[in-house]
C-alpha cells in the first residue's frame, strides 16, 4: 500500500527516538531518514524501523471491497487454452496415412513424432499420445516394408 505523508513522518519520528536513544550512528540515521522521505510504500518504510524497539503505529490494512457492479458487467478471468502441437497432430495424420499410401507417409510420422514429443515436452502442450500413435505406426510401416524387401531380396537369391 502507499504511503502518505503522515507516515513517512511517523517512521521519522521513529528513527529520532532511535539515534536519540543510541541506537543508530549518525550516517545511519542520515541515511534512513534520506530513505524515509522518498519511500513510496509502507513496506519501504517498515524495513527502515524494523530493527528498533518501536515501529510506525500499525494502521489497519485497506481490504478492497468487490465493486458493486452485477456480475453481468463484471469482466470474466478466462482460463487460458492449452493447445495441441500441431507436430502431434500431423505425426498422427501422417501415421493414420501410412496403409492408404503403401507406407509413404512413415518416415514424415516418425519424424514428425518425435519433433512433436520433444517439443511437448518443452512447452508443456497437448498431443503426447497423438504424437506416439504416429511413432509407432510410422515404425510399424517402416518394420513391415524392411521385412517385405528382406523377403523380396531373400526369395530373388533363392532363385538364381
Amino acid at each position: 500500500m502507499r504511503a502518505s505523508h503522515a507516515d513517512r513522518e511517523r517512521t521519522v519520528d521513529v528513527l529520532k527516538a532511535g539515534f536519540a536513544e543510541g541506537r543508530l550512528q549518525q550516517p545511519e540515521y542520515e541515511q534512513r531518514i534520506t530513505r524515509a522521505y522518498k519511500a513510496q510504500t509502507h513496506a519501504e518504510l517498515q524495513m527502515l524501523v524494523a530493527d528498533l524497539p518501536q515501529g510506525p503505529v500499525p494502521q489497519a490494512q485497506f481490504v478492497p471491497q468487490r465493486p458493486m457492479v452485477p456480475a453481468t458487467f463484471m469482466p470474466m478471468q478466462m482460463p487460458v487454452p492449452v493447445t495441441t502441437n500441431s507436430s502431434a497432430t500431423g505425426a498422427l495424420v501422417c501415421g493414420l496415412m501410412t496403409p492408404v499410401t503403401w507406407g509413404l507417409t512413415a518416415i514424415p510420422a516418425v519424424i514428425l513424432g518425435h519433433k512433436a514429443r520433444a517439443e511437448i515436452r518443452r512447452s508443456g502442450e497437448r498431443g503426447d499420445g497423438q504424437a506416439l500413435t504416429g511413432l509407432i505406426v510410422g515404425w510399424l510401416a517402416i518394420g513391415g516394408w524392411a521385412l517385405f524387401l528382406l523377403v523380396f531380396i531373400l526369395s530373388a537369391a533363392a532363385n538364381l
